[in-house]
């Protein structure tokens, strides 16, 4: 070997063995968030006005914005007739017939008895002649379909009445009670979406997105208000697998937000436990190293309540090493 390899050969050496040594801890990278609440539209209708504006601290259950309630009003309306006709039918049936009706069904009864009476006086006189051998055995059938039809209106007749004066089957009363809590249940629905029209703050927090204008019409199910709550923001990074079991649930961190001088002190207050990222190779050796883990920290003082979602900032162990 020639000697001015030795140089070479020493560098080398020193390299491995300064890869050899461990490794202090990096900074965990991330970003600034709040806990954020997204209030959908529950239908799609025409955003009529906003109540607040981006930015502005709200109240839980003050009014953020409306949504045109013409077309839920109308539905409304037609829920509240169903109600009323339910109603009114069970009201009908709760009373019984009128004595109206009573008095047509017995009237009705009546005359189909007299006519009866008249088809079999007709019947009789028929078969007598016809005994005689005056008349032919076609006119004494006639005669007989004719006194049987009047048997049969006479019992129909009597049956009608019988029904209007025993008054409603409980099965009906029944149902038309059913009904009629349908028709109030389907009338409630209707109102609770009418009054989720009107989007108010499920609690206290800050705005922080309307998406969409006044005039816009926006889809169902599209967020149509974005809320940042929460008494403090917390930043959320990511744990290299070398660093995760050296991190734990209330260990304490300091963050530096990007583009604010002042470090804020935090606290993890949780960390996940299935990796972000996994390799589609292995889990094991060197592809073990590129496993990340989510973790939250959140931020201490008065001073981070005032910070805004997004930024980029970088955690490192508190150096009292609580």
């Amino acid at each position: 070997m020639r000697p001015e390899s030795h140089p070479v050969l020493a560098l080398l050496l020193l390299a491995t063995l300064t890869g050899c040594e461990p490794q202090a801890p990096t900074a965990l990278l991330g970003t600034l968030e709040w806990d954020r609440i997204a209030l959908p539209a529950e239908s799609s209708e025409r955003i009529l006005r906003w109540a607040v504006a981006e930015g502005e601290q709200v109240q839980a259950g003050q009014l953020l914005l409306e949504l045109d309630p013409s077309r839920q009003d109308a539905r409304i309306r037609q829920a509240e007739g169903a109600v009323a006709q339910a109603a009114a039918r069970l009201t009908e049936l709760s009373n019984g017939a009128r004595l109206e009706n009573i008095e047509a069904a017995q009237a009705t009864l009546a005359s189909s008895r007299a006519t009866l009476i008249d088809a079999e006086r007709n019947f009789q006189r028929i078969a007598a002649l016809y005994q005689r051998g005056l008349v032919a055995i076609a006119e004494q059938d006639r005669a007989r379909a004719s006194r049987d039809q009047a048997r049969a209106e006479v019992s129909n007749a009597d049956a009608r009445l019988r029904e209007l004066t025993n008054g409603t089957r409980p099965e009906q009363l029944e149902q038309a009670a059913a009904a009629l809590e349908a028709a109030r249940g389907q009338l409630a629905q209707q109102q609770v979406d009418r009054a989720h029209l009107s989007v108010h703050a499920p609690r206290a927090g800050r705005v922080d997105a309307l998406p969409f204008k006044p005039g816009d019409q926006p889809p169902a199910g599209a967020v149509v208000v974005s809320l940042l709550v929460g008494d403090a923001p917390y930043a959320r990074v990511f744990v290299p697998a070398p660093q995760r079991s050296r991190l734990a649930i209330g260990d304490r961190l300091r963050v530096q937000v990007e583009g604010v001088e002042l470090v804020f002190d935090a606290r993890v207050r949780s960390i996940r436990s299935e990796a972000s990222f996994t390799p589609f190779f292995a889990l094991t050796g060197d592809d073990a190293s590129r496993l990340v883990y989510r973790a939250e920290l959140l931020l201490e003082g008065d001073a981070a309540r005032q910070l805004p979602a997004g930024l980029p900032l970088s955690a490192e162990p508190s150096e009292d090493g609580e």
